[in-house]
């Protein structure tokens, strides 16, 4: 296959990365805990937590789960926003040779519970606010082992003891609960000081992390991420990064912002796993929603890294005091999730003097597929190019590839790409190619230089009299607008066009009106695009990345 944007990579940026150097994330972890032992992994809540300090706990946790009597592979569960014992749970449970099982910690009981029995979890870790849900759903699932963490565990023992007496007491934001057999994290840890750590022989072909996601249909389904599919998309991100962290003044430690959840893939890979592989500190955001709070936080550190999706770098962009944070040392920022909005990635450019980066991914691809440059400087409005090892065809409905510039279904092949999706054949055989390529159920378009450009999910894409009507192009010029903070574009039933255009807006401007909206519209869309109706609304529904869930929207209208 013809690699056209090879051509297009920057200088330093090898073709292929070498995934073999690690035999499993273990590995990795590992090397990382003995060569930074002295520098700091994580901060959270100005609580600092060394490389030293996570391989201690970690080993000690590993060789408690491991004296329950689990089997390697055995799928262990996470539910838990990002505090300390989040990293150091997934490396105790990867150590131990078993299967981390990312959960979402504001699940319904129903979600809680479809998870853990797809995942055939036998424990899980949780914090002690989600421990309500858990014990709704616990006689219904096949976990046995239950460790119930609290939000000062590893904050030291006096600020440890105030911070869970007002989340307990003054916040109230532990609901009660029973959950007899349930071990504390910090008595778990101490047991395991007692039995050493049994080393587990991993390989590639093991299972690291079982990543639920919505998909393109239906239920939650598992992406089986092995450890290769994480190694190697560790080094893609690696790679891709060169540019913009050789940029002088080199930084020897880096300092990561983390305010992605790490649940999700996006946190998962690009801050936790690839800040250990680089030695960097990550600042875990336990509320990124708290935007006084996580700016204050912020503005105690000269941060280089933060990856994010657009509302949250939006967010961070019309709070007034984020404007004073120290942006000298800013080398990457990266946008996946959702589309980047051109009017929010210059805002940020002008005050911060760092672009956003425009990338894409998915839980199936662990996740990055594609990134812009990481040292450009322009907003291409693309998804950017396939990282290293990474081949990209465009498929028309036959699973035919289409003449260059010309729309089709995203499809992806490499190191990256899932195993399938867990005890699901049937789901797996609707995505993968015979020839190994992972069907996206997004519609792109790539150009002669191998640049790819996303119109929208195939899905979310509006038929309006016969012409495809494009919410992602809808979205960001409105977003252009200064009454606009937000907006969601979904297709409603239209007896005339098969389909009309409904704007969903959040005003930045309280005395913005339809009529003015319209007319706006009028101005920037042709007739078939231009919507039919506006709704103004005080929010949007959002995934807890922040992501705006359409799908909620247009579910609004079958139900009224």
């Amino acid at each position: 296959m013809d690699k056209i944007w090879l051509k297009s990579y920057p200088q330093g940026v090898p073709a292929e990365i070498d995934y073999t150097q690690y035999r499993s994330l273990v590995h990795l972890l590992e090397e990382a805990f003995q060569k930074y032992a002295d520098r700091n992994a994580y901060v959270c809540m100005d609580k600092f937590l060394t490389y030293a300090e996570l391989d201690a706990m970690s080993k000690k946790l590993g060789a408690w789960l491991q004296s329950k009597g689990l089997k390697k592979g055995a799928r262990v569960a996470i539910m838990m926003p990002n505090v300390l014992q989040y990293p150091v749970a997934i490396a105790a449970i990867l150590r131990a040779g078993f299967t981390v099982v990312n959960v979402n910690p504001l699940y319904t009981p129903r979600e809680l519970e479809h998870q853990l029995n797809d995942s055939g979890a036998e424990a899980i870790i949780i914090l002690e606010n989600f421990a309500t849900t858990l014990e709704q759903v616990l006689p219904k699932t096949r976990v046995k082992h239950v460790v119930v963490a609290s939000m000062g565990d590893l904050l030291g023992m006096m600020k440890g003891t105030i911070v869970n007496f007002v989340v307990r007491n003054v916040k109230k934001m532990v609901p009660a609960f029973s959950l007899p057999n349930a071990i504390s994290f910090k008595q778990a840890v101490a047991e395991g000081a007692a039995i050493a750590l049994k080393p587990v022989e991993l390989g590639h072909d093991d299972v690291a992390f079982l990543q639920y996601t919505g998909g393109t249909t239906g239920v939650s389904k598992g992406a089986t991420l092995n450890h290769r599919n994480v190694i190697a998309n560790v080094l893609q991100s690696e790679a891709w990064a060169q540019p913009a962290l050789n940029r002088e003044p080199k930084i020897a430690a880096l300092t990561i912002v983390c305010a992605l959840p790490l649940y999700h893939i996006f946190a998962l890979t690009s801050c936790c796993l690839m800040g250990t592989r680089l030695g960097g500190m990550n600042i875990l955001i336990p509320n990124p929603r708290d935007m006084p709070g996580f700016v204050k936080t912020l503005g105690k550190f000269k941060i280089n890294m933060l990856p994010a999706v657009n509302t949250l770098y939006n967010g961070l962009l019309n709070n007034p005091e984020f404007a004073t944070v120290d942006f000298s040392m800013l080398k990457v920022c990266n946008g996946g999730g959702m589309a980047v909005q051109k009017a929010v990635a210059d805002k940020w450019f002008k005050l911060t003097g760092c672009p956003i980066v425009e990338g894409y991914g998915l839980s199936e691809t662990a996740p990055v597929a594609t990134c812009n440059p990481s040292d450009s400087a322009t907003f291409t409005g693309t998804i950017g190019l396939p990282v290293p090892s990474t081949d990209i065809v465009i498929l028309d409905d036959n699973g035919v590839v289409v003449p260059l510039g010309q729309p089709g279904e995203i499809a992806i092949r490499g190191p990256q790409v899932m195993a399938g999706y867990w005890n699901n054949p049937d789901e797996t055989a609707k995505v993968m190619t015979a020839d190994g390529f992972f069907k996206s159920g997004d519609i792109g378009i790539m150009d002669e230089r191998g640049y790819i450009k996303i119109v929208d999910r195939k899905k979310d894409m509006i038929l309006v009299s016969g012409f495809n009507v494009y919410p992602n192009e809808i979205e960001g010029i409105l977003a252009m607008h200064p009454g606009v903070l937000e907006s969601a574009c979904v297709g409603v039933p239209d007896e005339h066009s098969g389909e009309a255009v409904k704007l969903y807006v959040v005003r930045k401007d309280p005395t913005l009106t339809v009529e003015q909206l319209m007319e706006y519209c009028k101005e920037n869309f042709t007739a078939y695009k231009k919507p039919k109706y506006i709704e103004f609304r005080t929010d949007l529904p959002k995934t807890n990345v922040g992501k705006i869930l359409r799908r909620e929207l247009r579910d609004e209208k079958k139900v009224a």
